[in-house]
């Protein structure tokens, strides 16, 4: 075949490149886009991990293929979840506020919260105090702890045994007895000398009623006085360990021990009177229904009778509701002793509790009088059947006598006439 000539074909090279170069290419028209017209970008929060998308952030990473034996997943190329708000710190377990609120609930057995946190902690920087009977006999406790190899009095506070005893094991945790019936133990678990104790106690309670109340404490080198911060005891421990002098750091415990000593005897009245309302809760429906209370003068006594003993105990016959214990009076004002009294009072709200104690007592009060007053109108409405029932028999009596004697008279005027 004929090739085309040299001329036809540059002819046709050079129209091509011509109409290459002098084409424009089409212009495009710009225009302003509202923000309402643009695509929804996905950079709003959500936690589902399919819907969290990188592609609209400045700091998204590219699409990595998966490695070989890999199976590609939603985990690869979700974003990261944004950090929410941190959820509130637990309580403390052995917190006051706690423990003064377990002290005004119905104790619910004997294995209550506080005996389940004190088997958790550490004893070694723990105080319990375990109110076990209604009183001590001081004397005794002292041959008791000196017989089973206990330190009486190691640091010299020269306090009467009538007040307080203080006694050091072995291993250096203090044992504070009060007469009130209640062991301190710091550093100790309260269990240690309670049997042994037992055989100085008076009118002790049951196992399954005493009262447990337990609290953190530290010591702090760099402190002179110590103080109640929180939840914890902070003791100052600084000439203790400048100089070895014990002596205050121990009188600070006797003071705090006392504090925690009054909160747990408080408990135990408080439980005493939850009781005393169990035993009398259907009185007020009864009378309520306008049905008499089937009560014996004996149960109403004995209620009014328990009812006086709780308001004398709280009242009269110990020191909760004094401000400073004798035991405090002469001590040094340096020490501050009032002071660490006071701030485990008002921790535990032990002046609150025991204005509630007494307006629970005069409501219980106003039960009793109540009672009372029905029991003798009963006796009085009991006695006015007696004397009725024999005025009724006194005239029967009468009325019988009346009858004999008119037969009597009849049967004379008829013998009269046939003489």
């Amino acid at each position: 075949m004929r090739s085309p000539p040299l001329r036809i074909t540059v002819n046709v090279v050079a129209r091509q490149v011509h109409s290459s170069v002098a084409a424009r290419r089409p212009r495009r028209s710009f225009h302003l886009t509202t923000a309402a017209s643009l695509p929804r970008k996905r950079s709003f929060f959500t936690s589902n991990p399919y819907l969290s998308s990188q592609a609209g952030s400045d700091d998204a990473k590219p699409y990595e293929a998966p490695r070989n034996g890999e199976q590609p997943g939603p985990a690869a190329n979700a974003s990261p979840v944004a950090k929410r708000k941190p959820t509130r710190a637990t309580p403390t377990k052995n917190s006051l506020r706690r423990v003064a609120i377990i002290a005004q609930q119905p104790k619910r057995g004997s294995e209550g919260m506080a005996g389940i946190d004190a088997a958790e902690a550490d004893p070694s920087n723990m105080i319990s105090a375990t109110c076990i009977a209604e009183a001590f006999n001081m004397p005794v406790v002292l041959e008791i702890l000196s017989s089973h190899g206990f330190a009486i009095d190691p640091d010299g506070t020269s306090f009467d045994a009538a007040e307080v005893v203080h006694a050091r094991g072995v291993n250096g945790g203090d044992i504070f007895v009060f007469p009130s019936g209640t062991i301190v133990t710091w550093s100790l678990p309260p269990d240690v000398v309670t049997k042994q104790i037992l055989r100085a106690a008076e009118e002790p309670h049951p196992e399954k009623l005493r009262e447990v109340e337990d609290l953190e404490f530290t010591t702090d080198n760099g402190r002179e006085t110590s103080t109640l911060k929180g939840d914890v005891v902070v003791l100052g421990t600084r000439k203790e360990h400048k100089d070895g002098d014990f002596l205050d750091t121990t009188l600070a415990k006797i003071a705090f021990s006392s504090g925690l000593a009054r909160s747990t005897k408080l408990a135990v009245l408080e439980s005493a009177l939850t009781s005393y309302f169990e035993s009398t809760r259907n009185i007020p429906a009864l009378l309520s229904q306008g049905a008499g209370v089937p009560l014996s003068r004996k149960f109403i006594l004995q209620k009014t009778g328990e009812l006086l003993s709780l308001r004398a105990k709280l009242n009269h016959y110990s020191e909760l509701t004094d401000n400073l214990p004798d035991i405090f009076w002469d001590s040094r004002s340096e020490l501050g002793l009032e002071g660490y009294y006071d701030q485990v009072g008002r921790a535990l709200d032990v002046n609150v509790r025991i204005r509630a104690l007494n307006q629970k007592m005069d409501y219980a009060q106003e039960i009793a009088t109540v009672l009372r007053e029905m029991s003798s109108e009963q006796h009085g409405t009991r006695l006015e059947w007696i004397i009725i029932v024999l005025i009724f028999v006194e005239v029967v009596f009468e009325l019988r006598r009346i009858v004999i004697e008119y037969k009597e008279r009849a049967m004379a005027r008829e013998l009269g006439t046939e003489i």
